[in-house]
């Protein structure tokens, strides 16, 4: 494999005119690539058919429905971050990505992972207002409010993802250019670098454990004070009705924090973990939430269902008709 030439900025710092992502070395990696595939286009076309019925349909124009909205956007991008690279490296057989694409890919993958960790944290603080405060529902998660805590946090997470990218262009790449993920992943590329990258792997280590273990202890508080408030309820019924509307919450919560933890874990315990199996588990613990969120969450809930199928009858018919 060689190097397409290098050039150096005007700082002195040596800039490849791009890396080679040396992913999916396993065996019978077809197979898996295949599998990608599949679940970017269940991605693609079930969470825009969620935005759309969310757009168009003035009733689902509340604060609960635009916390799901935004999990699609960020579902989307997500995916579309790193999947169409990673097929494209495997079927066409090119693996080269060029220095600012990279940069680029870097950036929407670690801004929108995190998004997708706190907009699961603001679906779970819609319903510990719609079950626990429900006479302040209106005071306390209106579409202002929604708006706010939305807008912070896609503020945050592009800022950080922002500044990590930048201080990246602070590094020499004068050896190796081969990174070993299935996209131009963050720790892959700065250990690449011949100078100091301490602060690069400072800013990944802190990030990450504020940006996984933050939003996760505040769904962890938000459902222990649901529990005790369904634990308290006189009625069996609302007590059923209550269990019901977090159920397929807790599961797109389960699907992904507990991955992406026990990868963290074994990353930062078990230095010597092989690649493929980092590569496979880091692809399916990031790619597989965006695409089966929108099944679990939000096509089973009603609104949007029979929103949905009235739209999937209404193509029918126009299909028919033509």
């Amino acid at each position: 494999m060689t190097l397409r030439g290098t050039f150096a900025n005007n700082s002195g710092l040596i800039h490849p005119p791009g890396f080679y992502v040396v992913g999916f070395k396993m065996p019978y990696a077809h197979f898996y690539v295949i599998f990608l595939a599949f679940v970017y286009v269940v991605t693609v076309t079930f969470n825009i058919l969620v935005i759309y019925v969310i757009a168009v349909t003035q009733s689902l124009h509340t604060p609960q429905f635009m916390a799901v909205c935004n999990l699609a956007v960020v579902d989307l991008v997500l995916n579309t971050s790193v999947i169409p690279g990673a097929l494209k490296a495997f079927v066409l057989k090119d693996d080269f990505v060029p220095f600012g694409l990279c940069l680029v890919q870097m950036f929407f993958y670690y801004a929108f992972l995190p998004l997708e960790s706190y907009a699961l944290a603001v679906l779970a603080y819609d319903r510990l207002i719609a079950i626990c405060f429900p006479l302040h529902q209106h005071l306390l998660n209106n579409l202002p409010v929604m708006a706010v805590l939305v807008g912070l946090t896609w503020f945050y997470c592009v800022t950080i993802s922002a500044y990590s990218v930048v201080i990246i262009r602070r590094l020499s790449f004068c050896n190796s250019v081969k990174v070993f993920s299935y996209f131009c992943d963050y720790a892959p590329v700065f250990r690449l670098a011949c100078n100091d990258y301490s602060l690069q792997w400072a800013l990944s280590s802190t990030f990450s454990m504020v940006n996984m273990f933050g939003p996760l202890a505040l769904v962890v508080l938000s459902y222990t004070s649901i529990i005790v408030a369904i634990v308290r309820m006189k009625s069996v019924d609302g007590r059923w009705k209550a269990l019901t509307t977090c159920f397929e919450h807790f599961i797109l919560v389960a699907m992904f924090y507990v991955p992406i933890i026990v990868i963290f874990t074994i990353g930062l315990y078990v230095r010597s973990i092989d690649h493929n199996q980092r590569v496979l588990s880091l692809s399916l613990a990031s790619c597989i939430p965006p695409c089966l969120n929108p099944i679990v969450y939000s096509l089973k809930t009603q609104a949007i269902k029979k929103r949905c199928l009235a739209l999937l009858r209404k193509i029918k018919v126009s299909y028919i008709g033509n």
